[in-house]
């Protein structure tokens, strides 16, 4: 990992102010993209992703057809504009793999079996990126399918740990991101506290390692709750 002679954690409080387990600020909207089945917007602090769904919906070409199931393809951009030094346009290979973890976090919550012959197309744009941006775009999905009307067994939630300053954290901003210790993504059904993402950059021990999860599940439950809201937020207004 990189490293950095400034003190992440300064009397206990972090550089933006936070204490080591608190999230950042966090806005979720749904309905956002009219022309979508589906679509949301999520911000943790200052990163800021939008997502739309489409399908389920015949997929072409039939080659790609799964006789007995549903597909789900998930695509994951970041903004040109989304970062201090503009991103070079068109994916990159960080793109392509948050795609495929991505996909992989959401596909388990949703009954493909009911949908042969079909695709469900997930695009997820990080409008803004100041760290745990993947985590961010899974919590986006998620809102965007169940905005669609897709069956799932329940809400995928995504949130972030690490460690700085030898102290363990949650909802990692940009720099800390980038000089921490170890960052730790981690998505999951909090319903069943069932994991279906989780990686990790850098180096902790299995006790740090368990309790960062212990942490993430625990937090995880106020994301979850937010999602709700946002949901019955719509059909209330």
């Amino acid at each position: 990992m990189m490293k950095t002679d400034e003190k992440m954690i300064v009397k206990g409080k972090r550089l933006d102010g936070r204490k080591p387990d608190d999230l950042r600020k966090i806005e979720m909207e749904v309905g956002v993209i009219p022309n979508a089945d589906g679509s949301s917007k999520v911000s943790f602090g200052k990163t800021t992703a939008i997502a739309a769904v489409y399908g389920p919906r015949s997929l072409f070409p039939r080659h790609l057809q799964e006789s007995e199931s549903g597909i789900i393809q998930f695509k994951y951009d970041m903004a040109t504009f989304s970062v201090d030094d503009r991103k070079r346009p068109g994916p990159s290979r960080r793109e392509t793999e948050i795609s495929k973890v991505a996909r992989l976090a959401i596909e388990p919550v949703l009954f493909l079996k009911n949908y042969p012959k079909t695709t469900v197309d997930v695009f997820v744009e990080i409008l803004q990126a100041d760290g745990s941006t993947r985590v961010t775009a899974i919590n986006a999905a998620s809102l965007a399918l169940a905005d669609a009307g897709v069956p799932m067994r329940d809400l995928v939630v995504g949130l972030s740990g690490g460690k700085v300053d030898d102290t363990l954290i949650l909802d990692l901003c940009g720099k800390e991101d980038n000089y921490s210790d170890a960052d730790v993504p981690m998505a999951f059904l909090p319903n069943k506290n069932e994991i279906t993402l989780l990686q990790m950059d850098g180096r902790l021990t299995p006790e740090e390692t368990k309790q960062i999860i212990r942490n993430i599940l625990h937090a995880g439950k106020e994301i979850y709750k937010k999602q709700v809201e946002t949901l019955k937020r719509k059909y209330s207004e």
